[in-house]
């Protein structure tokens, strides 16, 4: 009998740890598909990834928002012009699951600009840190804000032969 027991659970510890393990791969996916749709300038995509009431905390709090249509109106703002190339990734998550529908995260994140119609970039590096909540079997993000790590920028004019040969929002210029 008491080995029954001790299977049983054994079984439902390793149950536990698998649902942990899929809802930590799914936060991933997640913050994996913000980067790509703020990149790609897919707002629409980039909304679904939010809670109607989700709130943000860019730059230090420099620009902080609540509710999904606000953040996505200031991302649209900021990077939503052809002008704008962007990359962000996420590195080195640190994600806790706090409760069965609840999580937190802290990722280390790289992002590059190039601003087309000035001739300059940026490149700057932050530690995110998130909020989760599963919604009808889905994580959403509640919260989203860097701290700053660092900041740069140049002028692209200065590297004589330094050029933009690929933009996926403007035509290729050879």
């Amino acid at each position: 009998m008491a080995d029954t027991k001790d299977l049983e659970a054994r079984i439902k510890a390793l149950e536990q740890k698998v649902a942990m393990t899929e809802d930590i791969e799914a936060i991933k996916r997640l913050k994996h598909k913000y980067f790509r749709c703020l990149d790609s300038k897919l707002w629409d995509e980039l909304a679904e990834c939010f809670t109607e009431d989700a709130t943000t905390s860019y730059t230090d709090g420099k620009y902080s928002f609540r509710g999904v249509e606000a953040i996505i109106g200031f991302l649209k703002k900021s990077l939503g012009p052809d002008t704008v190339v962007s990359m962000h990734q996420g590195h080195q998550p640190e994600i806790d699951i706090t409760s069965e529908k609840t999580a937190k995260g802290i990722w280390t994140s790289e992002a590059g600009l190039i601003i087309t119609d000035r001739n300059v970039s940026t490149r700057e590096v932050n530690f995110y840190y998130d909020e989760y909540v599963k919604i009808g079997g889905q994580w959403k993000i509640k919260h989203t804000g860097y701290r700053r790590l660092f900041d740069e920028a140049w002028d692209r004019g200065e590297t004589k032969s330094l050029r933009l040969i690929a933009n996926m929002f403007a035509p290729r210029k050879d």
